[in-house]
């Protein structure tokens, strides 16, 4: 194909009847070489659709000076890569059919595209709709059917980006039923309206509802807030982006803390830069909760004395015990020695345990009398923080943060 490449580029000009040879030659090579040229005659393109070779067919589905004709043969072509060519290049010249004396002529490039954006196969559509995702010169009617195939892959794009759905478009497209895991598209779109995002919380589809909430642009009514905070009590993957939320109205705010982790609260009270008043209520509603499971807690039959227990009431309960624990992944004792340690309830520190939040963990280790380097061991292998959230020692074997930096972080689970 490179020769062919060549030989287009230096516009080697062949007589009608020796095109006519060329097409007739044996050569495979040959006929893709016209079969790609623009300069070919349209009826001898127009026979070269029906070419045996997949190259030279594939040749003249790339070439933008291929007949309409021609183009409708190749749309039929048993071969994908034809087809899928023929999608690419009919995207790209669509824009440029434009004036009264290419009517005629956009109209058959339209129906060769109906048959593409109809094609059996999902990846022909796919480049259909990638193609047409962005642009204001697609048929519209085209569109809204790539908007509705059953495929995400090609649904997907046009959802998310097209430009000539309306916000009724998309709520009666999701009425009459969305391609599986397409919604998350429609809630990413560019400044949706108010109607459009209660649709898709109304869906309850879980990446959608977060996509909805992730999309800073994206119009939601108050009250499709609550009936998201409804949903969300029990739902975690929800918790994150519903808190990173910045239109929140207070209460909506005082809500959300009901339920979710402290390291969430700690990240809405600085995104938000609530008032002192505010973020003391915040934890105190944290507290509460954690309270009232301990609570719970005590309506259980007493452990009997743990390993822990009965180092710390003997005077040895030290870090070197605790690394043998970590070694050996016993979350059971060192949640315990911290507790000890620390002064605080097994249930707090199961909680802080929980929040996988590098910070609070680190905190807490202080708190406890511990060494920098067995709070990086207690993050990594007991707390399973996420790897971008890991503290890391100041100087090799230094606490990172102030005495007062640390007390903050802990007072989401105390009431210092």
């Amino acid at each position: 194909m490179g020769r062919s490449s060549h030989l287009t580029s230096e516009k080697t000009a062949f007589s009608y009847e020796e095109n006519k040879s060329r097409a007739h030659s044996n050569e495979v090579g040959v006929r893709a070489e016209v079969a790609l040229a623009s300069e070919t005659e349209p009826e001898i393109l127009y026979y070269l659709a029906d070419d045996d070779d997949l190259d030279v067919r594939r040749s003249l589905a790339r070439n933008p000076t291929t007949p309409v004709q021609a183009n409708a043969l190749l749309a039929k072509d048993e071969e994908d890569e034809v087809r899928q060519d023929l999608a690419r290049k009919i995207c790209k010249i669509l824009p440029d059919l434009t004036g009264d004396a290419a009517t005629v002529l956009q109209e058959k490039t339209i129906e060769v595209l109906e048959m593409l954006a109809e094609d059996h196969t999902t990846t022909v559509r796919a480049i259909v709709a990638e193609a047409l995702k962005e642009t204001f010169s697609a048929p519209r009617h085209i569109v809204l059917a790539l908007a509705q195939d059953l495929e995400e892959i090609v649904a997907g794009p046009i959802l998310e980006y097209s430009p000539l759905l309306s916000d009724d478009d998309l709520i009666e497209i999701i009425a009459s039923g969305v391609a599986v895991g397409a919604l998350p598209a429609i809630a990413r779109r560019e400044a949706i309206g108010e109607d459009v995002s209660a649709a898709v919380a109304a869906s309850l589809e879980i990446p959608a509802v977060a996509a909805l909430l992730a999309n800073p642009s994206a119009k939601v009514r108050e009250e499709t807030i609550d009936e998201i905070i409804d949903q969300a009590e029990t739902v975690a993957d929800l918790h994150e982006p519903l808190t990173m939320r910045l239109d929140l109205s207070l209460r909506a705010v005082r809500r959300i803390a009901g339920f979710v982790g402290a390291s969430l609260i700690e990240k809405l009270a600085r995104k938000r830069n609530l008032s002192p008043d505010v973020e003391a209520d915040l934890k105190q509603l944290v507290r509460t909760r954690i309270d009232a499971a301990e609570e719970m807690s005590t309506l259980a039959e007493p452990a009997p004395v743990s390993t822990a227990e009965a180092l710390w009431t003997a005077g040895a309960l030290d870090e070197d015990r605790l690394s043998d624990a970590i070694k050996e992944k016993n979350h059971t004792f060192v949640t315990t020695a911290l507790s000890l340690m620390a002064g605080y309830s097994q249930k707090k520190i199961q909680a802080m345990m929980e929040a996988r939040n590098g910070k609070i963990v680190t905190s807490l280790c202080w708190k406890a009398g511990l060494s920098m380097r067995l709070a990086f061991n207690i993050q990594t292998n007991i707390a399973h923080v996420p790897r971008r959230e890991i503290v890391n020692a100041r100087n090799g074997i230094e606490f990172p943060f102030t005495e007062d930096e640390m007390d903050w972080q802990l007072s989401f689970y105390t009431g210092d």
